[in-house]
């Protein structure tokens, strides 16, 4: 057992008693000194990222200490926050500053909402480029000039697709590609009057071809040179450019791909001929029965078809043609996955609710639109989740991505509740299943197929609150019928690892989420402390012991004792430090690794669950 000076804090608890839940950030700060310098990097940071909930006067091991004089600290922060010499915008108002009680002293908790894309940057400073931070699974860090240049992009009202590129003609595009774009915009809308225009007066209403007003300089734009454009043009103005279909559809592993479609000069590979060819191989499988028009006429296709165009080409218009990893598509067996590079413009829960028009790419939405490749702003993800929900298929999932910046939406055709992952959990947990509500059966089953679930999935899933699930995913946690790992937004519940039946279930869980795939397919208990620490290693940790405070270069030291000749988990070294896992590792084991003291021992895929570390030796 553990001796603390304070118990740890019920973080769920004091948020749902402030309605803010555990789908935000959260960081805990100490306010024993005022209010701490990093807790500005924190403001910029969760308000570039997703926002999140500052608790000052909270220790990094979860243990209440307090904060003194908190009205001097308000007003401390207030002139802080509102000085833009210091903080560039003030997104909070009154309501998101407040004081918490705690048997162990007052906190003061902070509630940052996620900028608007109009917003960020939001920086410290003068400097955008010296002043931005943003979050990523391990905390706050410093971001790039190319990650800032991105969101200053954002923000511009000009949309990024619409900047003329200079020195490209209508040489550098490809004349079929245009010309066979004009035979489905007559077939689509046959009286259309851009039809009458020749190929620059199309292109010009697309938005293909602009002419600046005050420079007068005319030409190709990022729009048209990406739609229409010849492949080698495309890769000297956009070098990051790539698109990727990949079907996996053999259940031999010896078997990679069984149809492939990437850039590799055989095919003119622009957005055009990219979605002519994928759409087919996406919808050419799939088994569903036809539906007859209003006259009694078979119709082509259903409202799933419909979504899967919509998600093909909500991947082709959103994405970020700076950003790096290209649009990736990818058929498997039970599930459509794509994926492009660039961050939502828009927060989570709008995305969900739809009829939001927040687009990266106007002028190649225009395009799409016009061939019926998509809907009208706003409504291609109520078509996704209503051709979904039509079969009775999982929700599908959005995840959204850091270093680099990436979008996922994967689209299951697996049932809501199969009949396979019922039956495992009736025969894991008796009768006490035929207790459990809708809701929480949903979230099972979720844990079951999906290897986890978390509350942005459930709210998917569900539509319910965030603090409603909250609620739900807390009370599973109680009853022992589901285990909860880390905080705040990161939090995610299994099913108990001493009843996980391995190889009953990889269909979903080995896809469905490839943004954290390492993480989610190692066994959860694979870095638990299962062992009695060596008596060695208990009398270097001695100093921290009781969790009191060290100075960060003695904690250092510490840490190199402790690993020297040997591999850690953070969890053996937290539990030997009587330290949070977690803060350990944002605020000591990932800066000494990225400064060479440390070394991992799975360093291509450091988000492993089992990561362990040693020190690096003179040799290396």
């Amino acid at each position: 057992m553990v001796n603390r000076k304070a118990p740890r804090i019920d973080s769920v608890e004091i948020l749902a008693r402030l309605d803010w839940a555990e789908c935000d950030d959260l960081e805990f700060k100490s306010a024993k000194g005022g209010l701490p310098r990093s807790l500005w990097e924190t403001y910029s940071a969760m308000a570039n990222t997703h926002g999140g909930v500052i608790l000052l006067g909270v220790e990094d091991d979860g243990g209440v200490s307090g904060v003194d004089h908190p009205e001097k600290l308000k007003k401390n922060f207030w002139d802080t926050i509102n000085n833009r010499g210091k903080v560039s915008t003030n997104l909070l108002c009154d309501t998101d500053l407040a004081e918490v009680p705690h048997p162990d002293g007052l906190i003061l908790a902070i509630r940052v909402p996620q900028a608007t894309r109009y917003q960020r940057p939001v920086f410290l400073g003068q400097n955008p480029l010296t002043g931005t931070y943003r979050r990523n699974f391990e905390g706050d860090y410093h971001c790039t000039e190319q990650e800032v240049g991105r969101m200053l992009s954002d923000r511009a009202e000009q949309p990024a697709d619409s900047r003329i590129i200079e020195g490209f003609t209508l040489d550098d595009l490809d004349r079929t590609s245009l010309q066979q774009y004009r035979q489905r915009f007559a077939s689509h809308k046959p009286t259309h009057p851009w039809l009458s225009e020749d190929d620059i007066g199309l292109l010009t209403k697309l938005g293909g071809w602009r002419r600046d007003r005050l420079s007068g300089i005319e030409g190709v734009t990022v729009a048209g040179l990406l739609m229409f454009g010849c492949d080698e043009a495309i890769r000297e103005a956009l070098p990051q450019y790539h698109v990727d279909y990949r079907e996996k559809l053999s259940t031999d592993p010896e078997i990679r791909w069984t149809d492939r479609l990437t850039v590799d000069g055989t095919w003119p590979a622009n957005l055009f001929q990219f979605y002519l060819r994928v759409i087919q191989r996406l919808a050419q499988d799939l088994k569903l029965p036809f539906q007859l028009d209003s006259d009694l006429f078979r119709r082509g296709e259903t409202i799933v078809h419909e979504a899967i165009r919509e998600a093909l080409v909500n991947a082709l218009i959103h994405a970020d043609y700076q950003g790096q990893g290209g649009i990736v598509v990818e058929k498997h067996k039970d599930r459509f996955e794509f994926s492009n590079p660039g961050t939502l413009l828009v927060s989570f829960d709008q995305l969900m609710r739809g009829n939001v028009s927040e687009c990266r790419n106007k002028s190649l939405q225009t395009m799409f639109m016009m061939i019926g490749g998509a809907e009208k702003a706003g409504s291609g993800v109520d078509k996704i989740l209503q051709g979904w929900n039509s079969q009775h298929w999982r929700s599908p999932m959005v995840r959204e991505q850091v270093q680099p910046d990436r979008v996922l939406w994967v689209l299951p055709m697996v049932s809501l509740i199969p009949e396979d992952s019922l039956q495992r959990l009736q025969a894991r947990f008796g009768a006490r299943f035929g207790r459990f509500s809708e809701i929480e059966i949903q979230a099972l089953v979720t844990a079951d197929i999906e290897g986890a679930v978390d509350n942005a999935r459930m709210r998917q899933i569900t539509g319910r609150h965030a603090s409603d699930v909250t609620r739900i995913l807390q009370g599973l946690v109680s009853q022992g019928t589901l285990q909860q790992e880390g905080q705040g937004r990161w939090t995610r519940y299994r099913l108990p690892a001493s009843d996980i039946r391995l190889g009953d279930n990889d269909s979903v869980h080995n896809g469905t989420d490839s943004v954290r795939k390492d993480i989610d397919s190692v066994h959860k208990g694979a870095d638990s402390i299962h062992k009695d620490f060596d008596p060695l290693l208990l009398k270097i940790a001695e100093p921290a012991k009781n969790r009191q405070r060290l100075p960060p270069e003695q904690m250092e030291r510490l840490i190199v004792e402790i690993c020297r000749g040997r591999w850690l988990t953070r969890r053996e070294l937290a539990g030997l430090l009587q330290r949070n896992p977690d803060s350990l590792r944002a605020r000591y084991l990932t800066p000494m690794v990225s400064h060479g003291v440390l070394r991992l021992r799975y360093p291509d895929k450091p988000n492993r669950v089992d990561q362990a570390y040693t020190v690096v030796s003179k040799d290396e």
